[in-house]
């Protein structure tokens, strides 16, 4: 019976490097923050931050698709001829679907960029750079990324092949025979935008807002509704969500960054939406 052989010296190595190291500093961290910080400062900036996370979800989950709301406050503020142009938008003829999208992915924007950004610099008082904007000094650590789109390709081109993954991507939903140009060039780059949105909140203001007093636990807590907002897609991708959302929370504390999350989440879901075009024949 043929046995394994057992990790060497070289792959030990490197897993101390890219893993227990990253981790083991990001406790340390928060063990130091812990024993010389107020318990009452602490619990104030974990109250402001998971109370402004949970204001963006429930912000974002109950307003993203429904237009009803808007108009309802446009009467109420008085602008009724300005409610009555949005309701042809969203309501009329012409392309209400692509402008749904559009309000989409602009809740998105205020309930994850938004409400986070006040809260860091009108409330807790402390600079953006500390949540994972900062760009200086990450431009080498693209390659994990680059494996994890390469390992994901795979299982992208096998999903392409359900029904299910067909009827959801993309997002926009082109008639036959529609030209890519305008809509649908449009539509990418307001995902693109929606990226900037989910990777900010969750990877940046939960993850590096909840690191000081939790330690690599914070990673954990970002999962739960990083998963969460997946719910109304096909189960497996949920699934994958988990193992996303670990993986990218980490490597946003290994980098203090979080772009190359952001460039890999655009990159997945440009080949889903390439490869689901292709598998309905509108490519």
């Amino acid at each position: 019976m043929t046995r394994l052989a057992p990790p060497s010296q070289t792959e030990h190595r490197s897993w101390r490097q890219q893993v227990t190291d990253v981790i083991g500093s990001v406790e340390a961290e928060s063990a130091t923050y812990n024993q010389v910080t107020p318990p009452g400062r602490a619990l104030r900036k974990v109250a402001i931050v998971l109370i402004t996370a949970t204001l963006g979800l429930t912000f974002v989950s109950f307003l993203r698709g429904n237009p009803a709301w808007l108009l309802t406050l446009l009467r109420g503020i008085g602008l009724d001829s300005v409610a009555a142009v949005a309701g042809e938008a969203f309501l009329g003829e012409g392309n209400v679907e692509f402008n749904r999208l559009v309000m989409f992915v602009a809740v998105i924007t205020v309930g994850f960029i938004v409400m986070p950004v006040l809260s860091i610099t009108l409330i807790l008082r402390e600079p953006l750079r500390e949540y994972g904007v900062r760009i200086q000094g990450t431009i080498g650590s693209w390659r994990p990324y680059a494996l994890l789109a390469a390992v994901s390709l795979p299982f992208l081109v096998l999903a392409s092949f359900n029904g299910e993954f067909q009827a959801r991507y993309p997002m926009y939903d082109m008639a036959p025979g529609e030209p890519w140009w305008p809509y649908l060039w449009a539509w990418w780059l307001l995902y693109a935008l929606q990226f900037v949105a989910v990777e900010f909140f969750m990877r940046g203001f939960l993850v590096h807002g909840l690191k000081l007093r939790f330690g690599f636990a914070a990673v954990f807590v970002m999962v739960v509704p990083y998963t969460m907002i997946h719910f109304h897609k096909p189960m497996p991708e949920a699934l994958a969500a988990i193992v996303g959302g670990v993986v990218l929370g980490y490597l946003s504390l290994k980098t203090r960054s979080i772009w190359w999350g952001v460039a890999l989440h655009m990159a997945i879901a440009g080949s889903m939406d390439v490869l689901a075009l292709a598998q309905t024949g509108l490519l």
